[in-house]
């Protein structure tokens, strides 16, 4: 009986020929189908969070809930309750808060113009197009809301200095210092919030949607 030369098994074993278990057309379908399918999550993700916080912002016009924390903040710096303050100030909401949806809303539109042009789209460097596009997209609606909370938090904190101002209020250097701390923290603190929910929620997403890019591009790579 011969001796067992395990090199020779191996070299063996590894020359023996692999067989596809895909071809590139078919690894192509299923990348693509992976890509629109990640492409419609951020869209129907989109259209429940602009849904939530049209019902959200609704609630709190009718509660009052806002108005009435910001004006007690109001009084604690020393300002008067005043219906001309109040009626300023929910102005002043309304007009942040429609901003706000307007934004959403038309991204939520963008999103679902990318969708049907990934969807319907044939062409591999197209397609390519489309998704960069996309992230594009995304990465602007994620910058945007941060952005928007930072501005209107500096609308806020303006129109409390005004109305301090209006009615002739001056603050001592400790209770201005203690207002500016807790207006920089909570806004630092929201940033960071937003920030992660928009890490966790879509980023996870947008890396599976890398993934999918990278291997895409190889594919094309390969057709050229």
């Amino acid at each position: 009986m011969p001796d067992f030369d395990l090199d020779s098994f191996k070299k063996t074993w590894q020359e023996q020929p692999v067989q596809q278990k895909y071809d590139d057309n078919e690894i192509l379908q299923m990348l693509n189908r992976k890509s629109r399918n990640y492409v419609k999550y951020i869209f129907w993700i989109s259209v429940a969070e602009f849904l939530f916080f049209t019902v959200a912002g609704l609630f709190y016009l009718i509660q009052d809930k806002d108005s009435n924390s910001f004006l007690n903040i109001l009084k604690k710096l020393g300002a008067q309750n005043t219906p001309e303050l109040e009626q300023t100030f929910d102005d002043i909401y309304l007009v942040l808060k429609i901003l706000s949806l307007s934004v959403t809303a038309y991204f939520v539109y963008k999103f679902y113009q990318n969708y049907r042009s990934i969807k319907i789209e044939e062409n591999l460097k197209k397609f390519i197009i489309n998704i960069i596009r996309f992230k594009k997209t995304v990465n602007a609606f994620i910058l945007i809301n941060i952005v928007l909370l930072i501005a209107f938090t500096s609308i806020l904190v303006c129109f409390v200095f005004y109305v301090l101002n209006a009615q002739h209020i001056e603050l001592t250097n400790s209770t201005l210092t203690r207002f500016m701390i807790l207006v920089v923290v909570s806004t630092g603190l929201s940033v960071l919030l937003v920030w992660i929910y928009y890490r966790l929620v879509y980023g996870i997403i947008l890396r599976k949607l890398d993934k999918n890019l990278k291997q895409l591009k190889e594919i094309d790579t390969l057709k050229n």
